[in-house]
């Protein structure tokens, strides 16, 4: 005999249950800057370049003050005024593997985090929101010199929330090897006279773990998740590793 099916009384239950829908309105995410900024800041070399006589490394150093102090002032701003962002995927990478004439089967060779993290943001007056961006691609090749800096130290990270109805954190990730690869151009027009200039911004990230697969009640404190470490990437940069360790 066949199983009674579902009926609506029973999806009304089993939502209740669960504490209702995911809603892609209720989020939260943290941008953390390359960890490296305050050594950089306070480095000084003397190797001496170009008519301006400046050396490579002061401008570079130069770099990383202007973005230390651009993060300890608008880096609560840039989570806040975040208007959209895209939570990454996971691929398997599977081949066709087939025996004789019988129907392949596809068997997992790897596994990658394919694409990019897009995300756009509130401007204010002074597009300091795109100053911060622009100065963190500054990190990472050297403007004047057009050389590309070392790999370490221009890598951030960033942690994407989903939120409930009450602001609690329901589930998250963290993006490891986080940097901007694209600030997109903003186009003008008279005749938008109401609207608000947004930024748009690309992440080039490695890989990201989920930080609530353990407990999946939700957490109340957002902060609790930042980095407070010097390493830059990997598994071991969360600052509660009891919770990560079944992560490779």
């Amino acid at each position: 005999m066949a199983e009674k099916q579902p009926t609506i009384q029973n999806f009304i239950s089993s939502m209740g249950k669960s504490g209702g829908f995911a809603r892609t309105s209720k989020y939260a995410i943290v941008i953390t800057p390359p960890t490296s900024l305050s050594r950089l800041a306070a480095e000084r070399n003397t190797v001496a370049y170009g008519p301006t006589g400046q050396t490579s490394e002061e401008i570079a150093d130069l770099n990383a003050s202007n973005m230390q102090t651009l993060n300890s002032q608008v880096g609560r701003q840039i989570n806040l005024h975040c208007n959209t962002v895209s939570m990454p995927g996971h691929d398997l990478q599977a081949q066709d593997q087939q025996h004789g004439s019988a129907p392949g089967r596809q068997i997992v060779q790897s596994h990658d985090y394919a694409g990019t993290i897009a995300a756009s943001f509130y401007l204010d007056t002074h597009m300091r929101e795109r100053h911060f961006f622009e100065q963190w691609q500054k990190m990472a090749v050297n403007t004047n010199t057009h050389k590309a800096n070392y790999y370490d130290d221009y890598i951030g990270s960033m942690e994407i929330f989903q939120l409930d109805g009450n602001g609690e954190i329901t589930y998250g990730i963290k993006a490891t090897e986080v940097y901007p690869t694209t600030i997109a151009g903003i186009e003008y027009a008279y005749a938008n006279t109401n609207q608000i200039a947004l930024q748009s911004v690309n992440f080039q990230y490695r890989q990201w773990f989920n930080m609530t697969a353990d407990t999946i009640g939700g957490y109340n404190e957002i902060s609790r998740f930042a980095v407070r470490d010097t390493k830059t990437y990997g598994p071991t940069n969360f600052t509660n590793q009891a919770q990560f360790d079944e992560q490779p």
